[in-house]
């Protein structure tokens, strides 16, 4: 029955045709079972493993690379090879990509956790009345119609229509669904308002949420999936997981490197038809399967292989640094989102402010001899720990607070005439409450104020273990008063009163709205002297109007405290005996900031980031929140910044686009909204980061670009984030988003280190090929040079240090491309010299080498002929392993340098030396020793094809190696420039990386 809150109690009851007094007889539970289905959330069919399997190999890189493996495999057949040098290129590319296949399938299967979680917030059993009686059954046996009774504690089993109250009232909290700071008060009246989101829904009871207070009695109106935590579920089943801009980047790369990849190698293998008769290939069939061998061999070199396992390692190094500030990842390509957010949208409960509920203020009146005096004070903490001070108006703390007659009293009301306990937890290290939260804010105040007559009262009091001070002053006043009588919160009274018994003397505390509270007032309780003074109509203004300023402009949640002193012998209350009270203070209470979040929000204005508060509060209450941490700060007026969620909804197509830009603070949401929002701006182009905690986020947080739980969240929240803050602290991330920029500077770094390496292998055989020279290196020497000599340093490039200034510049567009324009051309430059440079060491040990054959250079392009003629030199020489291991060295070393000019983008060396990066510096000499070793251990060389260089050889190799530093010095030079900023802009149509034009800003 979806609108069961706009209908009165008999037409729900009508609907399902139940008897409030008796209940669903066993036919109705029968009929309605079949009709409605079971209380629990269906289960979603898995993924088959099979499919998540293979979904990892959907990827146009791997594609090549699998084909390049299994016709280097045939190939290696064909040719009658055998042994492990024949198959360890196709087994090495194999292995590689079933690593890769298993970090992604783990990473889905724990995607599909936060459905299974989700569970967990259902009630396990229920008080249910059938057949005439009351019985305790499983929740998943309720069915729409069932009458169920709850109370204190209860978790609700299903959607439910309350019909009956049992007690005075009934507070429900309901944060983890609509992230509201507060319990809220639940009544049978209907619900008019058109468009009701869940607050509006006050006569309704939501499956998951708890009783705070008070007993009731609902009927069932829906179970299972048709409940509001089945709607999230099903929000979260209908949210795909977005792409990261760096996986599109990578696959726009990997689509663009695909089709220059196919397009040269058919060049190679077409420039080459002429050779295919040669007779060293023994025929036309084998010539085509020689040179098509080198055109896989040419895909391999220019797929950089090892590139999906840097990515990975570099996020991952982040992902460490990242858990060091509170933000843990879990999910690894979100590190690298965070450099390139937009927008936070960022839950207000728990996440901008503690979720703890705090008195800050406290107003009494200290004297009238010179007319009404009031006097106010401030109260520090803003946690459930009895950590905090009293302050007078001026800022002094008060040593003693308990000395002063009102705050005593204010200290022995608020540990009285209250219902909730305060208790440390010392598993999670915090103090938690059992209750509603404003008596919970009471006893805490009521610590802060502490004894009195106790000079070392303050030192005292710290020296108690937590457990025992949590509620050290509250026990110490319920031994003192003995509780006789309470008359419970009713919303007529808007007030509660406590009978206590002290030394015989008979006390009524109360507490309750200011304006029931202070109407009931014939006296008030004067602090400088504690005499008890009759209220006139002006004292009873100046109290009117401080608590309006209190709820109005300072949007606290107020509270008066109250006395009188019963006849002796007293043993019961009734409503009568609430009058002629004395008033002792109003308390002024909120859900306080955290201290850190007003930094933060300017952190992040300064970096381009613009934070949009998400609240399910009021608008009043959520804006004050704003003022207090600087979301307002850049703002004249509210107009047009400050929405609530049913404002928002009825504007305008192009209205809401505008507001979208310019909105601070949207309120009064529910879970529908938050997603909405997040597409909404996803849909104007940007990057959207989304926090939260409660169930009620999970969506959202699921749709955002990436999620942000927070730690002390739901299990669903987290399980639906990629990223958890440990400490629940919004300035964790900010952090995390510097943490973001500079991970994925690093990241850029290696990718074009790797890109320009591949340019090399790639010239190097092509102009080989071009040239009818002999092969230049091997496949398996191009396969070690991509996972080893490229992969040690590229990961080391993602230790460089951030820059100073990485806060201080807007978010880089999602459109960015990884590399473009005048940056392209300088690593095309630089690929192109590695691959001439490997060239060149080849053809010189054949022409100039005093170990080499010295042969002239028109014998070297005529090397295939050489069996069908007479010369003079043996033929074998093209077979030597020389000529081979000096390119393949030559290559490895001139990497080596390539590396380091990969410390910055344009900074000179000169600015930033290799010692800046020591793990760059010992990557270098890491590989430089893996090298070493091929050359100069037996089995290692043979497998290579390799052989020992001479100190001659190693010479030339220097020599050739480091003019690529030289060369991109240069290069720097001119990008620090204003040549080449220009020379960009004539550069940028001609993209390396074509630019999808998604979310192009």
């Amino acid at each position: 029955m979806e609108d069961a809150y706009a209908r009165s109690v008999s037409e729900v009851l009508d609907f399902f045709g139940v008897d409030s007094s008796k209940g669903l007889t066993d036919f109705q539970v029968s009929q309605h079972a079949r009709l409605y289905g079971k209380n629990v959330l269906p289960e979603e069919e898995r993924t088959p493993f099979w499919k998540l399997v293979f979904k990892q190999f959907d990827d146009l890189l791997v594609k090549i690379l699998i084909a390049a493996a299994l016709v280097s495999f045939l190939l290696a057949l064909i040719n009658g090879e055998t042994g492990l040098i024949a198959f360890l290129e196709p087994s090495v590319i194999l292995m590689i990509l079933a690593a890769n296949a298993a970090v992604g399938v783990i990473t889905e299967t724990n995607a599909e956790k936060a459905l299974e979680e989700l569970r967990a917030y259902q009630a396990d059993i229920a008080t249910v009345l059938r057949n005439g009686c009351f019985s305790i059954l499983p929740a998943t046996e309720l069915v729409p119609g069932d009458i169920v009774e709850v109370s204190v504690g209860c978790k609700i089993p299903a959607d439910m229509r309350m019909i009956e109250m049992l007690s005075g009232q009934l507070r429900v909290d309901q944060a983890i669904l609509t992230g509201e700071s507060s319990s809220v008060e639940k009544d049978l009246e209907s619900t008019i308002a058109t468009n009701a989101v869940y607050q509006d829904k006050t006569n309704i009871l939501f499956s998951g949420t708890v009783v705070v207070a008070g007993r009731a009695r609902a009927v069932v109106i829906g179970v299972g999936a048709n409940t509001a935590m089945g709607s999230i579920r099903d929000s979260m089943l209908r949210t795909d997981d977005e792409a990261t801009p760096l996986k599109k980047k990578l696959d726009e790369f990997g689509t663009f490197l695909a089709k220059v990849i196919a397009g040269i190698c058919v060049l190679v293998w077409i420039v080459n038809i002429g050779h295919f008769r040669d007779p060293a290939h023994g025929g036309f069939l084998r010539g085509a399967i020689h040179y098509f061998k080198i055109a896989v061999a040419l895909a391999v070199a220019a797929i950089p292989e090892g590139l999906p396992a840097v990515v990975t390692t570099c996020l991952a190094l982040g992902t460490k640094r990242m858990a060091r500030l509170n933000a843990i990842v879990r999910s690894l390509p979100s590190v690298e989102t965070l450099g390139c957010t937009t927008v936070i949208c960022s839950d207000k409960t728990g996440t901008l402010t503690t979720n703890m509920m705090s008195v800050s203020k406290i107003c009494v009146v200290h004297s009238i001899k010179n007319g009404p005096e009031v006097a106010e004070f401030g109260v520090s903490g803003t946690t459930y720990a009895p950590e905090g001070f009293i302050f007078d108006n001026t800022g002094v703390q008060l040593e003693f607070p308990a000395q002063l007659p009102c705050l005593l009293h204010i200290a022995m009301c608020s540990a009285l005439c209250n219902e909730s306990l305060l208790q440390y937890n010392p598993d999670k290290g915090n103090y938690e409450k059992i209750g509603e939260s404003t008596e919970v804010a009471l006893r805490v105040l009521a610590e802060k104020v502490g004894l009195p007559g106790f000079d070392s009262m303050p030192s005292a009091l710290n020296m108690l273990s937590k457990h025992k001070r949590a509620s050290y002053c509250n026990h110490y006043w319920e031994n003192q008063f003995k509780k006789v009588s309470v008359l419970e919160f009713s919303r007529d009274r808007k007030m509660m009163s406590v009978l206590c018994n002290h030394k015989q003397m008979e006390i009524m505390f109360s507490k309750g709205a200011p304006e029931s509270i202070i109407s009931r007032c014939t006296n008030i309780l004067c602090n400088n002297d504690g005499s008890t003074i009759p209220i006139d109509a002006t004292l009873r203004a100046e109290l009117d109007s401080r608590f309006n300023s209190f709820a109005g402009k300072e949007t606290l949640r107020c509270l008066a405290l109250a006395l009188k002193i019963m006849p002796m012998g007293q043993q019961t209350l009734s409503f009568d005996d609430e009058k002629d009270l004395t008033f002792i203070g109003l308390v002024g209470m909120l859900d306080p900031p955290r201290e850190e979040v007003r930094n933060a929000m300017i952190s992040c204005m300064t970096a381009g980031i613009r934070v949009i508060v998400v609240t399910g509060d009021n608008k009043s209450t959520a804006e004050s929140v704003c003022r207090k941490i600087g979301a307002f700060d850049h703002l004249v007026d509210y107009v047009g910044h400050s929405y609530t969620a049913a404002e928002f909804e009825e504007l305008p197509g192009t209205q809401q686009t505008m507001a979208l830009q310019r909105m601070a603070l949207l309120t009064r949401v529910e879970p529908s909204h938050k997603r909405m929002l997040v597409e909404a701006l996803q849909n104007q182009n940007e990057v959207v980061a989304m926090t939260g905690d409660g169930v009620n986020d999970a969506p959202a947080l699921k749709k955002a670009d990436i999620g942000i739980a927070m730690g002390s969240g739901t299990a669903v929240a987290k399980s639906a984030s990629d990223m958890v803050l440990a400490d629940d602290n919004f300035a964790t991330i900010v952090a995390a988003v510097a943490e973001g920029r500079a991970i994925y500077n690093n990241t850029k770094q290696f990718i074009r280190y790797m890109i320009s390496s591949n340019i090399g292998e790639v010239v190097c055989i092509f102009v080989a090929a071009v040239l009818g020279i002999p092969d230049t290196l091997a496949p398996v020497q191009l396969l070690w040079v991509n996972l080893v000599t490229d992969g040690l340093p590229a990961t080391a490039i993602g230790f460089n240090k951030p820059d100073s200034d990485v806060m201080k510049a807007k978010p880089r567009k999602v459109s960015e491309a990884v590399v473009s324009g005048w940056l392209f051309f300088r690593y095309l430059v630089i690929g192109a010299y590695v691959g001439l440079a490997t060239v060149a060491g080849f053809i010189w040990w054949f022409i100039y080498s005093e170990t080499g054959p010295k042969l002239p250079y028109t014998e070297l392009m005529n090397f295939d002929t050489c069996p069908t003629r007479e010369t003079t030199y043996p033929c074998s020489i093209f077979e030597d392993r020389h000529p081979s291991t000096v390119a393949m060295t030559v290559l490895v070393v001139v990497e080596m340098f390539n590396a380091l000019n990969n410390l910055s983008e344009n900074q000179s060396l000169l600015v930033i030396p290799p010692w800046s990066n020591l793990w760059l510096v010992a990557s270098i000499i890491l590989t430089m020793l893996l090298h070493i070793l091929i050359l100069y251990v037996p089995p290692l060389s043979t497998l290579f094809s390799v052989t020992s260089l001479s100190w001659n050889e190693w010479a030339v190799i220097l020599y050739l190696s480091f003019p690529v530093i030289i060369i991109d010095e240069v290069l720097k030079f001119f990008s620090r420039n204003s040549h080449g900023i220009r020379f960009n802009f004539r550069f940028r149509r001609y993209d390396a990386l074509p630019k999808k034009e998604l979310r192009d800003k």
